[in-house]
């Protein structure tokens, strides 16, 4: 798989990668990005793989029963994600199996494209929190900015010539050990969701160099959701 998209991201794309320091290189963690167009997901498993990471992806159900797609994530042990339904939790499950043995997990904590009209992180569900406070492995924040010129937010038709700046950045992880010995309520995984989210949004502003808006996208929704994130 890595053998056909490389090449092809690499014919689309300039990358310009950033803070591969921070990615531990012993044990599982949690790669959480921000989700602004739906080839994120490649650009991201891109800057997780040539750096040394083979990524365990969360992603939407539906994916797996469309024909080639399907045997490639069933077959390279992608986790999909049933939102929405009573087997959310199955996700959660798997995810938490992957980063037990050490393996890496990679969420967009938002579950889906961003709806903010500038294309900053929107408020997340709380998936991401449940993974780390439940396993305590490390959460990676990691923006991601340019896919959006090769595929636009909702679009079907790639712009692949010229070649786009992809600028990949990770940062050192969110500290939530404060959080591990409380009761993993509403409270405690909106906080670790926060943190997560501000994060990443802190990173972007630096790759952007503007300021995000001060209240996220959506934040007034209820705090508390069975979904997991993922792709969308």
């Amino acid at each position: 798989m890595a053998n056909i998209v490389r090449p092809s991201l690499f014919a689309m794309t300039r990358t310009d990668w950033h803070g591969a320091e921070h990615l531990p290189r012993e044990g599982g963690f949690i790669a959480a990005g921000n989700h602004v167009t739906n080839l994120d997901p490649l650009t991201f498993a891109h800057f997780l793989y040539d750096n040394g990471v083979v990524p365990r992806i969360l992603a939407k159900s539906s994916l797996f029963t469309v024909p080639v797609l399907g045997r490639v994530l069933r077959a390279t042990g992608q986790v999909p994600v049933y939102r929405n339904t009573s087997r959310a939790g199955d996700s959660l499950r798997s995810a938490v199996a992957a980063l037990e043995k050490g393996e890496a997990v990679a969420i967009f904590p938002e579950g889906t494209l961003t709806k903010d009209p500038d294309l900053w992180p929107m408020a997340a569900k709380t998936g991401v929190a449940r993974l780390a406070l439940a396993t305590r492995a490390p959460v990676v924040p990691i923006a991601q900015w340019g896919a959006h010129n090769v595929l636009g937010r909702y679009s079907k038709v790639l712009k692949p010539f010229p070649r786009k700046k992809v600028t990949v950045i990770a940062g050192p992880p969110v500290d939530l050990s404060d959080l591990y010995d409380r009761p993993a309520d509403a409270a405690a995984l909106r906080e670790a969701t926060d943190r997560v989210m501000d994060a990443i949004t802190g990173l972007l502003e630096g790759i952007r160099g503007e300021q995000a808006p001060a209240e996220r996208f959506g934040s007034r929704r209820p705090t508390s959701e069975p979904d997991a994130g993922g792709v969308a």
